[in-house]
């Protein structure tokens, strides 16, 4: 409904608050200009239980995302009071043909931002963000499962989890990343060999559609919604809250750090203590030698334990061709090793590598064809494209993976192929990197590789999507038209234009 707003209609009578859309200037309307006398012809926002806010402060933490690479426009920024804010909400974008999108601030400290890093949680000008720091509440935790608000970070969870003895059984690498916003591409971590995705950890999710429905999903309740939000990228729904699996927690882990200088036998090996199920985590990286002559491999596994049941280490070492000489092996405790980026982030902000762009390349390999293109990728990267970042590499089995939109290079065996670069302060190749990323995704994409929904490839087409989803990309659509047919959830991934 058009109104003509009065300072009577002033929601809170904040100066920085919305009030309304206006049609004619596709622009938010605030009670700072009605109070300045101006009659505004607008769409007038719901009453809230939380907040819609223009202000600058808060719209500076919402222009750009981790990876620095795509700034927004202007927008709106909700910070919801209820679940009811959210569908209206997500009913005024629709009526309004507006976006909306979730916007996960994650981080440390005060640095607190969307950790999508090619615009992926980004709406554009008009559009609204939901900060999902408004939605950062665990709601309950027992020796199975807990349910948490969609804001709160894997990070809160551990913590929570192991004052009662118990852990996510599957984590990223950086836990300060908020669980629906993970869950919503995959979430990978070093127990995706026994575990999947950290979204094959869900068992069910309160959700808010694009038209407004708010539904608790499940593999057995509205399936296909179900398997549309997990890994869909957010296209189907917002999450509110889910409930994720719980395990027994260990106190310790023998950790070892690996090193070959030959790919092939780290390839041998790697698959080796999979298949004999050796480690509880088990994770990898190419690393530029010492005296930077080429590059080598290094696997990190950990055994954990509790108590007095310390790992054999000989036994699990048995076997394998690493250079043993520079192997190093530390007994650490279970939360510290879980933790144990947060001192390279402290590293990263130091050296001004953290604050940089990002340019991102993440992809899943068949395993038959991950030394033919290591290798290619050797002789391609330097250090310098490297800066201050890493680029994790080991193999998992893609039938672990069981979220549909999760899709998988058509193998028994894949491989995690991470490019999360940290230029150096400066570095004035960021182009030619996004340009390096998209050869290299094409000719990923050839040998049978998939790539995983972060990380940032120009140029991506909905052929392109088409070609990764495959005949996946039916169902997609066929959930974006019944759940989201006005195309107003999260836009920045750019499935659909």
């Amino acid at each position: 409904m058009n109104n003509a707003l009065s300072r009577r209609k002033v929601l809170g009578g904040i100066a920085a608050t919305v009030v309304g859309w206006s049609v004619a200037n596709q622009s938010w309307a605030t009670a700072a200009e009605v109070d300045a006398g101006h009659r505004i012809d607008v769409r007038q926002v719901p009453a809230l239980d939380g907040t819609l806010t223009t202000s600058a402060t808060d719209l500076d933490r919402f222009r750009q995302d981790f990876g620095r690479l795509k700034p927004s426009a202007p927008w709106a920024v909700l910070r919801p009071g209820s679940d009811q804010d959210i569908v209206k909400m997500v009913n005024y974008a629709r009526t309004n043909k507006l976006k909306i999108a979730v916007n996960g601030q994650g981080g440390t400290g005060d640095d607190m931002e969307s950790h999508s890093v090619y615009g992926q949680a980004a709406v554009p000008q008009g559009g609204i963000s939901i900060d999902a720091r408004a939605m950062s509440k665990i709601l309950s935790i027992n020796s199975t499962n807990a349910v948490v608000e969609a804001g709160v970070t894997w990070g809160q969870l551990t913590d929570a989890a192991l004052k009662v003895g118990k852990t996510p059984p599957a984590l990223p690498d950086y836990l300060h990343l908020s669980i629906g916003g993970t869950v919503s591409i995959g979430g990978i971590g070093g127990t995706v060999q026994k575990f999947g995705l950290l979204a094959d950890t869900v068992h069910s999710m309160d959700v808010v559609t694009g038209t407004g429905e708010l539904v608790t999903v499940s593999a057995s309740a509205r399936p296909d919604l179900f398997h549309s939000i997990l890994s869909g990228g957010g296209q189907t729904a917002i999450i509110l809250r889910a409930k994720v699996k719980l395990a027994p927690a260990p106190q310790r882990s023998v950790v070892f750090s690996l090193f070959y200088d030959d790919l092939a036998t780290y390839l041998a090996d790697g698959e080796k203590v999979m298949a004999e199920n050796r480690f509880h985590i088990q994770a990898g990286e190419m690393l530029r030698r010492a005296d930077d002559t080429g590059w080598r491999y290094k696997m990190e596994v950990a055994a954990n334990y509790s108590g007095t049941a310390v790992p054999d280490r000989a036994a699990l070492l048995a076997g394998l061709r690493d250079n043993r000489a520079q192997a190093v092996i530390e007994d650490v405790a279970y939360r510290d090793y879980m933790f144990r980026l947060d001192g390279y982030e402290v590293y990263l902000k130091e050296t001004g590598h953290w604050y940089q762009p990002k340019p991102w390349l993440s992809l899943f390999l068949p395993a038959s064809k991950t030394k033919a293109f290591m290798q290619m990728v050797e002789q391609e990267l330097t250090v310098g494209d490297l800066g201050g970042g890493f680029l994790l590499f080991y193999p998992y089995y893609t039938g672990k993976i069981t979220r549909p939109l999760a899709v998988q290079p058509n193998e028994s065996v894949g491989y995690l192929f991470d490019l999360l670069r940290f230029p150096d302060p400066g570095d004035p190749n960021i182009s030619q990197m996004l340009e390096q990323n998209r050869r290299l995704y094409d000719k990923a994409v050839a040998l049978g590789a998939k790539r995983y929904l972060v990380g940032a490839i120009p140029r991506m087409t909905q052929a392109d999507w088409r070609t990764h989803f495959g005949y996946r990309w039916e169902e997609l659509c066929r959930a974006k038209r019944r759940y989201d047919p006005a195309n107003i959830l999260t836009p920045g991934q750019g499935f659909f234009g």
